[in-house]
Parts: structure tokens; sequence; C-alpha cells
């Protein structure tokens, strides 16, 4: 739990950096990315690369600017990705694939498990006809709204896309959650894609950053639309410092993340008024359904007890993370019943 107490449930974006993060940042040996000489950075990269099974990997500051720097290395203008029309990559990160990189999203309907239907993604490769632009990639997201994409329908989705001439590229936001909850390595996960981002500040706890893997002469195309994109990094050995413990110490723990999102789940589910949707913890996240016409109030109730939600309406996320223990799982049970039965 926090220094001041408080139960932050709007994200594993909010946790702030561990001891360890703190004592490796002072003592991180430091260069300038940009000319390829920062230490730490590469030896991030090296680390992250080698973990999912990939020739190569780059230190991006966000996992917005990840998927971008990835699809505008993967696609020319003009070209078009499928994608998933809930996924991060489609809704989340303000159009930037057609406004900074002039390319054509093919949005498909999106189910609550994020499994984009097999035959809906093989009926959207457009054919070879000057009215329509060139489909050159698919865009997979695992987890999806916290839930992991089993690995043999992934590959299915991933084969189907390869056999048609695209490449595959992977929202891994929270990769590591998806590998602990479906008990595989992020090698295995990652086997059947080209491209996969992995942001270190959610489930993992960094302050910041994310990484894009893939092929050698991927990534060293990415590293120019990096650079386009503004995110040349100088001494950034400070935040992959982060990122090597966040590997090393917060992977082998997420798994009491999804243990408190369930017991969560299972709490909130003996109260009546709420509706517990069964997407909730699958790996770290419970959506609620409260009664519309109580929504703000009940929101209110847990901010006066210490306890922050995000604004989601009408089914409110609850994210679990590092800085909340199962003493603090306990009092959100707690304070959500002093809501409903008084």
């Amino acid at each position: 739990m926090t220094e001041n107490n408080i139960i932050d449930l709007r994200s594993d974006t909010v946790t702030r950096p561990s001891k360890s993060m703190h004592d490796a940042m002072v003592k991180a040996e430091l260069g300038d990315d940009v000319y390829g000489d920062d230490p730490t950075v590469n030896r991030l990269e090296a680390v992250m690369a080698e973990r999912v099974g990939m020739e190569a990997a780059l230190l991006v500051t966000s996992g917005t600017q990840s998927n971008l720097t990835a699809l505008m290395s993967h696609l020319a203008r003009g070209e078009e990705f499928i994608v998933g029309s809930g996924f991060h990559i489609c809704k989340y990160e303000a159009g930037g694939a057609a406004v900074l990189g002039s390319l054509v999203p093919h949005p498909l309907s999106t189910p609550a498990d994020g499994r984009l239907d097999l035959n809906a993604v093989i009926a959207a490769i457009r054919p070879d006809d000057s009215h329509f632009a060139i489909t050159r990639l698919l865009c997979l997201e695992n987890t999806y709204n916290g839930v992991p994409i089993e690995l043999e329908y992934q590959n299915k989705l991933a084969d189907a896309a390869h056999q048609r001439g695209l490449n595959v590229h992977l929202d891994g936001a929270r990769l590591f959650n998806a590998c602990t909850a479906l008990d595989i390595s992020a090698q295995q996960l990652c086997e059947k894609v080209d491209s996969v981002s992995i942001c270190l500040s959610k489930g993992l706890g960094a302050p910041m950053g994310s990484v894009l893997c893939g092929s050698g002469d991927f990534i060293a195309r990415a590293r120019r639309i990096r650079k386009m994109l503004g995110g040349g990094l100088r001494q950034a050995g400070i935040i992959a410092a982060c990122g090597l413990v966040a590997l090393e110490e917060e992977v082998p723990r997420l798994g009491d993340d999804h243990k408190n999102a369930a017991r969560l789940a299972q709490g909130l589910a003996t109260i009546d008024s709420l509706e517990i949707s069964p997407m909730s913890a699958k790996t770290n996240m419970v959506f609620v359904t409260p009664p519309e016409e109580r929504l703000q109030s009940f929101r209110d109730h847990l901010a006066e007890h210490g306890i922050l939600t995000g604004d989601q309406s009408p089914t409110m996320r609850f994210v679990t993370h590092r800085d909340i223990d199962s003493e603090g799982i306990e009092r959100v049970i707690d304070a959500t019943g002093s809501y409903f039965h008084t």
C-alpha cells in the first residue's frame, strides 16, 4: 500500500518506483542512447529481445509511441492494418497512426474476451485492387482488458495473416500478465508474431518506458522512426535500469496481483447490488457495474475512504498492482459493503 494509505485502483500505471529501482537509477551506467552507447539501455534491449526470442529491441518513451513506431516501421503511407475496434492502438492512441503515419486502420468488432474472429480477419484482407488500401499488417493485443488470449488462438490468427502475406504486431503492454496467467514464457507467446510492444510502466511498476522488439532490420527502421517522433533518448540508462529491475523482481510477483484481483472479485460478488463481469480477475482487473443511479455516489464514497477509482461508466474498472496488498483489498471490500448495506 502507498505511504499515504491511498488505495489507487485506477490503473497499474500509478505505481511508484520500488526502492530497488531508485537504487538502480542512482547506480546506472550512462551514455547517450542516440549514439547507441548507453550501456544500461543496451543491456535492457538485449535482455528483452532474448526474453521474447527476437533479434533486437528498442527502448521508447511509452506504449503509444512504441505502437506507432511499430506501425510506421511495418507500413508505408496509405497502407492498411487490421485491428480490433476496442484495441488500444485503435481507440486510445489519439488517432496517431492516421494523423502522423498516414496509415489506414481497418477496425473489426472486438468481443469482450479480445479474440478477433478468425473468419472476419481473413475477410478483412483487401484484394489486389487499386480501389483499396493495401492490407499489410494484423494487430493483436494480449492481454485485452485484462483477459489473456490463449496461445493456440493467437497463433491461429497469426498463421492466417502470415499465409496471406501480412505481418503481425502484438500490443503486449501487459505481456507478462498474460504469460503469468497462461503459464507460458514470453518467447512462447511471441513465437508467431513479427513485433511486440511491452510496457515497463504498467504491471511491471517502472516509472516510464516501453520496449519494442522485432527483427534486426525492423528495429533499425524503428530507431529512425523513433527519432522522427521526437523519441531520441540521451542518458536513458536511468529509465532502463528500472526496466531491468522490473524484469528481475516484478515479473515473478505478478501472480500476487492476480490473486488479489480474484479475492476482490470474490468479495464484491457477495454484494447483491453489484454486477461482476465474468471477464474479471483473469489477470489483474475487476469490472464492476453498480446501479446506474448510484454510480457517482458510490465512487465518491470510495474516495472518502481513501480508495481511488477511474471515471469509467457504467462499468467501473478496478486494477490491482504492486502497491495494493491483501489488506488493501479487504479495505475495498469492506468500504463497498458499508455503502451498499446502509
